[in-house]
């Protein structure tokens, strides 16, 4: 293991080469087995010299990684926790890592049946759940939207009188604008709950499929900070500015530009917010994903998730930091942070917007995108032939584009006009 390595692994470097090397640090990642998130958090892994063991819910999975991890059910979560607690017997995990919003809660019980470092059950559930934290929050005095809970199994109507509309409905746990809508008139609001009891119907817990939050909408610009946590202390890794006016219906995740164009103070101002509201949450370790709306001066909570970016955005801070995200959440995690480094300059993502529902039949413009000024890399996600979806019941993007420059202004345009070079064909689906 080089010297590198081996301090950012928390193990000191072998001074005679005839003895046997350090066994690896070990840490769990806990996720999906189909998520995107598994490719980044393994190069972070490799490259800091950390044997990775991945626990999913994947028993016949092709990636290697994943099937010589630990699989199980992650509904069912005692048999994972025999398992893991046996392998730990013999080789030692050094931390957990949660890699989407669906294994935070888990992951948090299995730290806590190892003894290692994380946040609570409880305030693990209150970063994926927006109604608990709503109230946790409104109660801790702190800036966020007037919001109220709609209960699917009552009548529907009588809950939607009197509220000041415009509002925001929403799931209280899906994530990427996933049937969150906005509403100017109780019909509207009315229809909007109809649309999200659908989306929301196949989910496994009986509260989440039964219960809505609707919010004040909030006017201003979106941001949404990145960071993470090491002992309670909260480092901020980047402020994205989200320069696409979000204003509904439907509210499309689009560009992400980074470092943000904010005046200062009110950057301060939302690093602030963020670290109080993980405070009020209970986090103390882990990585952030926090989403703001600014508004009248303050920075209004939207969401504060134990989790990375989604999505494949986390690598348009490759251009920006000195080390991949994951890294740093890794390092994290083993209770030996990183110094964070910040290189010059500027980047982007932009989340390419599917612009009708159908079937997706070619995407051309791929190779010369690639050759525009400030472009560093597009990534389509969909094959052609495959269905796809919009808002508010898309739950993927069709795909991505990067770019890094020497301003948040020239790495913005590159990918404008990149998606203005973009030519997509969507057939419609045939009525049966």
């Amino acid at each position: 293991m080089p010297p590198a390595v081996a301090a950012v692994a928390g193990v000191a470097p072998e001074p005679d080469a005839q003895r046997p090397a350090p066994m690896q640090p070990q840490l769990l990642l806990i996720s999906p087995g189909q998520s995107y998130r598994l490719a980044p958090y393994l190069k972070a892994a490799e490259r800091l010299g950390v044997a990775l063991v991945i626990v999913s819910d994947s028993r016949y999975s092709l990636t290697r990684e994943v099937a010589g991890g630990i699989q199980g059910d992650f509904a069912q979560p005692e048999a994972l926790l025999e398992s893991i607690l046996t392998r730990s017997e013999t080789t030692p995990f050094r931390g957990v890592v949660a890699s989407d919003d669906s294994t935070v809660e888990l992951a948090a019980r299995i730290a806590a049946a190892l003894g290692l470092p994380s946040n609570s059950i409880a305030s693990a559930t209150l970063s994926r759940r927006k109604d608990l934290a709503r109230r946790e929050l409104l109660d801790a005095g702190l800036p966020v939207p007037a919001h109220w809970v709609v209960d699917l199994n009552a009548e529907i109507a009588p809950q939607l009188r009197g509220l000041p509309y415009p509002v925001v409905l929403k799931p209280i746990s899906l994530s990427a604008s996933r049937g969150v809508i906005r509403a100017d008139t109780p019909a509207e609001a009315l229809h909007a709950c109809q649309i999200i009891a659908r989306i929301i119907a196949p989910l496994n817990s009986a509260i989440e499929r039964e219960t809505l939050l609707i919010e004040r909408y909030l006017p201003g610009r979106e941001v949404a900070l990145e960071g993470f946590l090491q002992q309670g202390t909260f480092t901020p890794l980047a402020l994205f500015d989200k320069p696409d006016p979000l204003t509904g219906p439907y509210f499309e995740e689009t560009y992400y530009i980074t470092p943000s164009r904010l005046p200062g103070p009110i950057q301060r101002r939302i690093e602030r917010t963020v670290a109080d509201a993980c405070r009020v949450y209970g986090l103390h370790q882990g990585p952030v994903h926090a989403e703001l709306r600014i508004d009248r001066g303050r920075a209004w909570i939207l969401e504060i998730a134990s989790r990375t970016i989604g999505g494949e955005c986390s690598r348009s801070l490759d251009a920006v930091l000195a080390r991949p995200l994951e890294e740093y959440v890794l390092a994290a995690a083993m209770g030996s942070p990183l110094p964070v480094e910040r290189r010059p300059g500027a980047s982007g993502v932009l989340m390419i917007p599917i612009p009708r529902a159908g079937v997706l039949r070619r995407i051309n413009g791929v190779p010369e995108i690639r050759a525009l000024p400030h472009i560093t890399d597009i990534r389509i996600s969909m094959e052609p032939g495959q269905v796809v979806q919009i808002l508010p019941e898309a739950s993927s993007y069709l795909g991505f584009i990067y770019s890094a420059a020497a301003t948040p202004e020239a790495a913005e345009q590159a990918l404008r006009d990149a998606h203005a070079a973009l030519e997509i064909t969507i057939d419609p689906l045939l009525s049966r």
